[in-house]
């Protein structure tokens, strides 16, 4: 299937710990031994017209070396093994471009303070979205899909990429909440 886009899910890690922050599978991200993550990169995903390529035959297998340099990007060992096997392996033939292509990817961008966002009134999707345009020159609104869990927490960023890497309009699919849904952010605290 022809690759046509890309959407890079950043996680709100804070959110996510919630209730792991005890779980010995995820120490790294989660235990508070190696600080607090923020929005951490949880995978670069293709896109195929209506649907997503995933899980092709890989030919080459992750190192571990791999693994640990991409741990501050994505700081679960299952996770970046997970992104390789279900998605990476449907855009490149080798993990180490995978891995670079989301490094470069992230290392543009810049994160917004959302820890002071979150004790905003009556915060909303929009404002989340709006903040990562304004922190992110180049990016617009309808380029940024922002997921919320069923409590209205914010869960995921998703940055929707053109076939070039350029930001595009995301899909209905991965847009998420509306503007105007209200949103809270977890601190971890």
């Amino acid at each position: 299937m022809p690759i046509t886009g890309y959407t890079m899910a950043l996680s709100w890690s804070p959110e996510f710990c919630k209730p792991r922050a005890d779980d010995r599978s995820h120490a790294v991200q989660c235990s508070g031994t190696n600080g607090r993550f923020g929005l951490v990169v949880h995978g670069l995903w293709p896109e195929g017209g209506q649907s997503w390529p995933q899980w092709c035959e890989a030919k080459n297998a992750l190192t571990p070396a791999e693994v640990r340099g991409n741990m501050c990007l994505m700081p679960s060992e299952r996770l970046i093994a997970r992104q390789w096997a279900k998605h990476g392996a449907c855009m490149v033939k080798r993990p180490a471009n995978y891995l670079k292509i989301i490094r470069v990817l992230r290392s543009g961008l810049r994160l917004p303070d959302y820890d002071r966002i979150s004790r905003e009134d009556a915060l909303t999707a929009g404002r989340i979205r709006a903040a990562f345009a304004d922190a992110n020159p180049g990016w617009r609104e309808e380029a940024i899909g922002v997921k919320l869990n069923e409590r209205g927490w914010l869960e995921e960023i998703r940055l929707c990429y053109s076939k070039t890497f350029r930001p595009v309009r995301c899909t209905p699919s991965r847009w998420g909440a509306k503007d105007t849904a209200p949103a809270k952010i977890w601190r971890g605290l």
